[in-house]
């Protein structure tokens, strides 16, 4: 069966909520989920951010560029933040998918409207609404791709932050990425306070 694209779909709701996470990858530091909400009405000037898609492939000062446009255009969105002790506790899966939970939970809109959650990825999320799962998403809806640019630029700026509490891991530069700098500073200082401990090489830095 065809996958229904966004525009269709916004034909049959009223809002899509489009959600992503960033940080699911990395060995220290918290996992950021973003839900973007737009309604019918609004889906065409979203569509016409032409440089929106999947934050990875951006660069820095993009995904700073566009996270102003969507502030101006007065975008309604949410961060959920799970930090790396929970992420230890229920591992980075669960983890991911309870940041997108509690960030659609805590999006606001009109009582009795029709809505699509739109998931990035083939992993569903609790929701009590109408879901899509889509792989790829961020590369196939603007929705998507918004909340993507949401929680990257945020988690960015969050790692930049704690670089300068433990400098001696680069997180500035690779936000908590398995970089051959990171694993060279964990093998030789060992794990800081938000690092991920259950994941593999963490504690030996391999």
């Amino acid at each position: 069966m065809k996958e229904a694209s966004e525009a269709e779909l916004f034909g049959q709701y009223d809002y899509i909520i489009g959600v992503d996470e960033a940080g699911r990858g990395c060995l220290a530091g918290p996992v950021y989920a973003g839900a973007v909400l737009c309604p019918r009405w609004r889906f065409e000037e979203l569509r016409n951010l032409k440089t929106l898609t999947d934050s990875k492939k951006l660069s820095p000062k993009q995904r700073g560029r566009l996270l102003d446009e969507l502030l101006d255009m007065g975008i309604s969105y949410r961060v959920s933040v799970v930090n790396h002790r929970i992420i230890d506790d229920i591992n980075i899966l669960q983890a991911a998918r309870l940041g997108m939970k509690r960030a659609v939970e805590r999006l606001e809109f009109p009582a009795g409207s029709s809505v699509l959650v739109a998931v990035d990825g083939n992993q569903p999320i609790e929701t009590s609404y109408s879901q899509l799962t889509v792989v790829k998403g961020d590369l196939k809806f603007k929705t998507i791709a918004a909340a993507s640019i949401f929680a990257k630029v945020l988690r960015d700026r969050f790692m930049v932050a704690a670089s300068t509490k433990w400098p001696r891991y680069g997180f500035e530069k690779h936000k908590g990425y398995p970089a051959s700098a990171h694993k060279a500073a964990l093998r030789e200082f060992g794990p800081c306070p938000i690092h991920r401990l259950t994941f593999r090489g963490v504690l030996r830095g391999e």
